[in-house]
């Protein structure tokens, strides 16, 4: 939750794009954690990490030298917009250079890795700058209209861009797959309109809702750029582009506006680990020395204790870190995991029960499940629940790919259905306002 700090509220205040996101900051330790050592090497390929040359791959790592934000600024090729709201905004932002500061803080995890994406593309690099306007670089962000991450997908359209949703996992908070789902959607959407603009204000309005306003614009004899359909967009989308052109205006010439960005190298933070095991996130970041918050800010993608292990499961670690994680994983020599799975098949089993037959207590059982109190889980549910010995089968990617989470009342009705199953995934996307994210 938000720090009830001034500067927290500062924060959401300016880099929030909607009055409904309700962007969840991380913890002061974590927006200040310094950037681990690096190797100097123009590309630092790592071994694999594990118990065996097939549990944990390391992809290797591009490296190179300098400060981000200059790579940032040759990468700009989004024509300039000029208008009143522009320059409201740019003023606004430029007023309060110390919430740039705590930003680029937050920043400095992810944004090597979406310039990176954007220049295999021959994308723009501004577009790096967009997670500042939808979620203040934020992955844990999370909107009233459902919108997750970093890039703000509500359900709908994260399931159209293949990004899973289920009781142990929601790839609309993960780094990668969520950058790389936005870069495949603003490409398609600049394919489109052929304006990066008003690609943007689809991004934000949705589409059709864009053909709808460029019909409007033709039929009144106006143009189509972003200024013309500007009066024919809701005050958010109309606020949007000019609030990222305010963004590059201070990160293109932040002297001009007494504004001071940190030095973010121009080096990747994180080296992605695939993981085909399960493994306790709490025992993950022990053993890549790392604090659990930090691991978390990388990884928030987890919705349980447990990481599920697969072929496409990766976690993300700094390259120490990742040196670190070997080193301590070759010599560890219990169980990676403490939890398995139990479906429910009656039609009301209580938590009492379950935690009397796995030995510990409902408390326990609703942490890591995520069930409130008196809430009980519903026939055809999966839980997971502490293994009572080292043969208990692992979780694996089938049980979690379909996982759900039914809840009741406590002698009441059935309430809901928390994850995403198959037929829910195979439904096409609904339409919303704010159908892109």
């Amino acid at each position: 939750m938000f720090r009830k700090t001034q500067l927290a509220l500062l924060c959401a205040a300016l880099f929030a794009c909607s009055a409904s996101a309700l962007a969840a900051a991380p913890a002061e330790t974590a927006l200040a954690a310094d950037a681990e050592p690096r190797a100097d090497a123009r590309v630092a390929a790592m071994p694999v990490l594990g118990i065996n040359d097939e549990d944990f791959p390391v992809e290797p790592v591009a490296m190179a030298d300098g400060d981000l934000w200059e790579r940032i600024r040759k990468g700009f090729s989004i024509p300039d917009l000029s208008s009143t709201l522009v320059s409201n905004h740019t003023a606004t932002y430029a007023a309060h250079p110390e919430a740039f500061e705590r930003l680029s803080q937050r920043a400095s995890r992810y944004l090597f890795y979406v310039v990176q994406e954007l220049e295999k593309r021959g994308m723009p690099t501004e577009l790096a700058l967009l997670p500042v306007i939808e979620s203040g670089f934020n992955p844990n962000a999370y909107s009233r209209a459902k919108a997750a991450g970093m890039w703000q997908f509500i359900p709908s359209t994260g399931l159209r861009y293949n990004l899973k949703q289920n009781a142990f996992r929601d790839e609309r908070r993960d780094v990668v797959a969520s950058t790389n789902a936005a870069l495949n959607y603003l490409e398609q959407l600049h394919a489109m309109f052929g304006d990066w603009q008003v690609a943007l204000a689809a991004y934000n309005w949705g589409e059709g809702s864009v053909r709808k306003a460029i019909a409007r614009a033709r039929a009144a004899g106006k143009g189509t750029d972003y200024n013309s359909l500007s009066p024919y967009m809701p005050a958010e989308t109309r606020n949007y582009y000019p609030k990222l052109q305010a963004v590059k205006n201070i990160v293109a010439l932040p002297s001009r506006y007494q504004v001071r960005l940190p030095v973010i190298e121009d080096q990747p933070y994180f080296t992605s680990v695939k993981k085909t095991r399960d493994i306790d996130i709490k025992l993950a970041a022990e053993l890549a020395e790392m604090p659990l918050e930090e691991f978390k800010a990388l990884n928030p993608q987890f919705n349980r204790p447990v990481i599920t292990g697969s072929a496409d499961t990766q976690i993300l670690l700094p390259h120490f870190n990742a040196e670190r994680f070997k080193e301590n994983l070759s010599n560890w020599t219990r169980t990676l995991s403490s939890w398995t799975s139990l479906r429910i098949s009656a039609a009301r089993e209580r938590i009492e029960t379950i935690a009397a037959r796995f030995k510990t207590t409902p408390q326990v059982i609703r942490d890591a499940n995520a069930i409130p109190a008196n809430m009980q889980p519903t026939a055809g549910s999966t839980l997971i629940v502490p293994k009572t010995s080292i043969e208990a089968a692992e979780i694996g990617a089938e049980i979690a790919d379909n996982a759900v989470l039914g809840l009741v009342p406590e002698g009441g009705a059935r309430r809901s259905a928390r994850s995403v199953n198959r037929e829910t995934r195979n439904k096409p996307a609904a339409r919303t306002r704010r159908n892109v994210h």
